[in-house]
């Protein structure tokens, strides 16, 4: 026998219900996808790329420029609009009426014009490549900024690094004035050793205050870029930041810049080509447009009559049309002009890139290869003769330095190396 649920219980039931519905509903999402909405960018460079080109105000402001030049073509190259007239005639002086039916007669007109000769498509083809050097540029501009995020980022990474390292010198300058203590509780050593050690350790600290304060500057900065508050959180970078260059030689990319790959150089020729359809436009304006109509004429109640016009537009104001050309002519060749500077700039920028990128990424090996290993070497060594008497602890202490110094420069000639291969694949217009 089955009983009914009185209405509390059946409130129960629903409000169980629903509370299994929702989470088997959460159930139905990976946990990954439920912290991934609450972590703040910083873990890695495509972290930033994901966030700027989703929130960059810059970019969303050219996105909807962009999307409103789109909208703009359609309505370029419609015919305009039609008019349409009344003609209200024998209105009597004396009882007048606006009724259409009481006056002598009625005439109604609908006129549209219509241009010719191309010049629809010509207007259309003007607002297509508008809306291309707006997207064009919108690109370019989201190049920009990831290169500007990416050496931000770079300079957040470094500064991290760097702290890292300067720790682990503190903790052996710590582990020096142990072993300096020890050897002087013993008689072996002057108390100056232990002492110099803790100036040592004191001076790395003034260095890790200005790496944490440039470090802090870095974030901030990139959180301009990714339009977020200044002081909003970011994530620590898990690894180091990969940014590959794609050309193998300088060469390689400049003739890839020779291309109008880069969408700066892109915006450039829709420019060039809308300013030769405007010329062409302004040409065909020499020719007439014709207007078309159609009308009626009324009588009392019935209709009298009909018309059809055709009117010719007359273009004789041929002083007003020349100037209009000319300014044309000389619009055209102004965007070529601008085009071939925008060329020669960016190849100039290409090439001080490339240099910087290579001249950095030689360091860098020279440092890895060679100048580490025997930095480390040396500090092994003298610690070891240290504690044995056979040097002093000046020459501990300039063995440390130099093996710390040794990787400090080749943690800056990654950095370097990483900025110069940010800015040469901007400059590429390859697009992360």
């Amino acid at each position: 026998m089955q009983f009914p649920l009185i209405g509390g219980a059946r409130r129960i039931v629903a409000a169980r219900a629903r509370w299994l519905a929702f989470a088997c509903l959460l159930l139905a999402f990976p946990a990954s996808a439920q912290y991934a909405a609450g972590t703040p960018p910083g873990a890695d460079v495509a972290s930033i790329h994901d966030w700027l080109l989703a929130h960059n105000p810059e970019l969303r402001a050219q996105q909807a420029e962009t999307e409103a030049a789109q909208a703009l073509t359609v309505s370029a190259g419609s015919l305009p609009n039609p008019s349409a007239e009344i003609l209200l005639q024998g209105i009597s002086p004396s009882h007048p009426d606006l009724l259409p039916a009481n006056v002598g007669n009625t005439r109604y007109q609908l006129r549209q014009r219509i241009p010719l000769w191309g010049k629809r498509g010509l207007a259309r083809g003007i607002a297509e490549q508008n809306a291309q050097a707006l997207g064009a540029r919108r690109d370019a501009t989201a190049l920009d900024l990831l290169a500007q995020a990416d050496a931000a980022y770079v300079r957040y990474w470094h500064a991290g690094q760097a702290l890292q390292l300067l720790d682990d010198q503190i903790v052996l300058l710590r582990k020096l004035e142990e072993i300096a203590g020890v050897r002087y509780a013993l008689g072996m050593v002057p108390q100056q050793d232990a002492i110099r050690a803790q100036v040592e350790t004191t001076r790395v600290q003034g260095q890790r205050i200005v790496l944490e304060e440039l470090g802090n500057e870095a974030g901030m900065l990139l959180n301009l870029l990714l339009g977020r508050r200044a002081d909003a959180a970011l994530s620590p970078a898990r690894e180091p930041p990969q940014i590959a260059v794609a050309s193998a030689t300088l060469g390689d990319a400049l003739a890839t810049l020779d291309t109008r790959a880069h969408p700066a150089l892109q915006a450039a020729q829709a420019q060039i080509l809308a300013a030769q359809d405007t010329l062409r436009l302004r040409q065909r304006e020499r020719w007439p447009d014709v207007s078309i109509g159609i009308g009626a004429m009324q009588r009392g109640h019935r209709i009298d009559g009909f018309d059809l016009m055709l009117e010719v537009e007359l273009p004789l104001q041929r002083r007003a049309l020349a100037a209009r050309e000319d300014e044309a002519r000389r619009l055209r060749d102004a965007a070529q002009a601008r085009a071939d500077a925008q060329q020669t700039t960016l190849g100039g920028q290409l090439g001080v890139a490339w240099v910087q990128w290579r001249s950095a990424q030689r360091q860098r090996r020279l440092l890895e290869t060679t100048r580490i290993p025997q930095a480390e070497a040396n500090y092994n060594s003298a610690l070891a003769s240290y504690q044995v008497g056979d040097v002093d602890f000046n020459a501990l202490l300039d063995a440390l330095t130099q093996w710390q110094d040794a990787r400090l420069a080749h943690l800056d000639a990654t950095r370097d190396e990483l900025l110069g291969a940010a800015g040469v694949r901007a400059l590429e217009g390859d697009t992360p």
